[in-house]
């Protein structure tokens, strides 16, 4: 059983309007184009692939693009938009899919879903698995937010805007946190909704890749190509299996 938050049909239904600037062509571009160079025409798996927001535009581009999603709901989701991508429904730690693959690819922080370190450990082997040899695997995360509270506070913001306000509460001691949404609906309610996470440090992403067998090939601080630094408040990460 996995120990990721499994999300529900009203979850999977509000995904794109309330994530719409993901989809904007300036963050989401610079995705597709970094993958799409890195598949080499090759077929791609995306674990936890959702609506397809990536996978789809990949698509677009000729990369054959499979899928392993957790929520059926957003499964249905995705194949609202487009009927033909195949996706196994299942966790990314231990869900297998037939062929090898030129690229793995896990974006936009789904590594933090897995709230356990052994299964993210099997996370970075079940990409592993499925690679060929010399494909490379690719993440997304952010860098916990704890830099940025004092000694004695739990909670950093990480969204302040006019509709909602978000902030990460984190225990220190387990890498385990919550990230709460409070969103304005018309008329001027206020929805709740919460995540839970698993934080992991880049160097920890390093050993685990390592215990794959897989090693760093490249990291930057975004998918623009900007250098990786001690400032960077998140990292892209490509690590490559041996021959």
């Amino acid at each position: 059983m996995s120990s990721s938050d499994l999300w529900d049909a009203e979850t999977a239904e509000r995904y794109d309007d309330e994530s719409s600037f993901m989809f904007s062509p300036e963050v989401l571009a610079p995705v597709v184009d970094f993958l799409a160079g890195l598949a080499i025409g090759g077929p791609a798996l995306e674990f936890a692939i959702g609506t397809g927001r990536v996978a789809i535009p990949l698509i677009e581009k000729g990369i054959r693009v499979s899928g392993i999603e957790l929520s059926q709901p957003m499964v249905d989701q995705l194949h609202a938009k487009a009927p033909d991508v195949p996706v196994t429904v299942g966790d990314m730690a231990t869900t297998t899919v037939e062929g090898e693959f030129s690229l793995v690819f896990l974006v936009w922080n789904g590594l933090g879903n897995v709230r356990t370190q052994a299964e993210q450990v099997e996370v970075f082997r079940n990409a592993a698995r499925h690679l060929a040899p010399g494909g490379r695997f690719v993440i997304e995360l952010w860098i916990p937010g704890i830099r940025r509270m004092p000694p004695g506070q739990t909670a950093a913001p990480f969204h302040v805007g006019k509709r909602h306000l978000g902030f990460d509460t984190y225990d220190l001691a387990t890498q385990q946190g919550t990230s709460h949404h409070y969103t304005r609906e018309t008329g001027g309610a206020v929805r709740y909704g919460a995540s839970n996470f698993r934080y992991v440090w880049p160097a920890e992403c390093d050993l685990m890749a390592q215990l794959a067998g897989m090693t760093l090939e490249r990291r930057m601080a975004d998918w623009n190509g900007s250098e990786f630094t001690g400032e960077s408040e998140s990292h892209v990460s490509v690590w490559r299996k041996s021959d």
